[in-house]
C-alpha cells in the first residue's frame, strides 16, 4: 500500500505562487508516475501535470502550461508542483495520484483518473483576485 500526503495548499493573491508537496510512503516504487489533479468548485477533478519517477517525462494540461512545474525528489520520495501567475481559476482542491505502471509516451495515458492506483487526500488552494 502506498500512502501519499499533500501540503503546501494557502490563500493567496492572483498572480502569486505557491509550492505544493507530495510525500509518499510505505510501499513506494521506483517506476510509473505520480500526477497532479485539482478539483474546482462546482466542477469535477480534471488532471493538471504527471511525471514518471524514472525519467522525469512531464505532461501539463494546456491551462497550465508554462505557469506550473512538476519535479521530483526520488531519495525524498516527494513530488512538487510549483504553481507561478496564479489565476482565480487555479483555485480547488489539488491532488496527487501514483501509479506503478511505466508508459512510454504515456502523455494521455496518465491524464486519466483511471489511470492511477493511490490517491491523497488533498489540499485546498485559494487564489483571490
Amino acid at each position: 500500500q502506498v500512502q501519499l500526503v499533500e501540503s503546501g495548499g494557502a490563500l493567496v493573491q492572483a498572480g502569486g505562487s505557491l509550492r505544493l508537496s507530495c510525500a509518499a510512503s510505505g510501499r513506494t516504487f521506483s517506476s510509473g508516475a505520480v500526477g497532479w489533479f485539482r478539483q474546482q468548485p462546482g466542477k469535477e477533478r480534471e488532471f493538471v501535470a504527471a511525471i514518471t519517477w524514472s525519467f522525469s517525462s512531464t505532461v501539463y494540461t494546456d491551462s497550465v502550461q508554462g505557469r506550473f512545474t512538476i519535479s521530483r525528489d526520488n531519495a525524498k520520495n516527494t513530488i512538487y508542483l510549483q504553481m507561478n501567475s496564479l489565476k482565480p481559476e487555479d483555485t480547488g482542491v489539488y491532488y496527487c495520484a501514483a501509479t506503478p505502471i511505466l508508459v512510454t509516451y504515456g502523455g494521455s495515458y496518465y491524464s486519466r483518473e483511471e489511470s492511477y492506483d493511490y490517491w491523497g487526500q488533498g489540499t485546498q488552494v485559494t487564489v483571490s483576485s
